[in-house]
């Protein structure tokens, strides 16, 4: 099994979901394709790792909701186990920023200005959604970063896209002062 599927296992593990919803859930940390995702949840239904319940709708087709099975739930704590893989990186401005010296100017600073936008849009995002684990916490025993939380990797990941774009920020900021050098 590869990365996505032990990824769907996991979603699938913590809530019961069709696969638009699987596909949604995955969107914020992993990039996967209509195309993917629906071929390899009949192929771990098939296989015994998922199960799902069809769901009739009159104003569409009828969906299907997967859950996972026990040999699934065997299956995702083995690769919970085992350590992560080396993160690929795979970021087009990384690859122009090497090329960066042979881009026009204007060029080159539009790029950094439009990653800075994107970064923000994405940042105020994860702000508002941690506003809300913040405030929702008085429902719960525990704070949203407490290991005991029952939503303490959502926090974790939601911590982790901020931190991450507000570095992202920063990077291109100084990008782009370097740039004001060249003139």
């Amino acid at each position: 099994m590869n990365t996505l599927a032990y990824g769907l296992l996991g979603l699938v593990a913590r809530t019961p979901s069709s696969g638009y919803d699987l596909m949604l859930q995955l969107q914020p940390f992993w990039q996967a394709k209509h195309s993917q995702i629906y071929p390899l949840l009949a192929k771990l239904e098939q296989e015994g790792y998922l199960e799902f319940t069809r769901i009739h709708q009159t104003d569409r087709p009828d969906k299907k909701v997967y859950s996972i099975t026990e040999k699934g739930q065997i299956a995702l704590k083995v690769w919970l186990s085992e350590p992560a893989a080396e993160p690929v990186l795979r970021d087009e401005l990384v690859l122009k920023t090497y090329c960066l010296g042979l881009a026009d100017e204007k060029a080159a600073s539009t790029m950094f200005v439009e990653r800075i936008q994107q970064c923000r849009e994405h940042l105020e995002m994860y702000e508002h959604y941690l506003k809300e684990y913040e405030s929702d916490s008085a429902e719960h025993s525990y704070p949203p970063d407490h290991p005991s939380h029952p939503e303490f990797g959502d926090y974790l990941l939601l911590s982790w896209g901020s931190r991450r774009m507000k570095e992202d920020i920063a990077w291109c900021e100084w990008v782009l002062e370097l740039l004001q050098k060249r003139s």
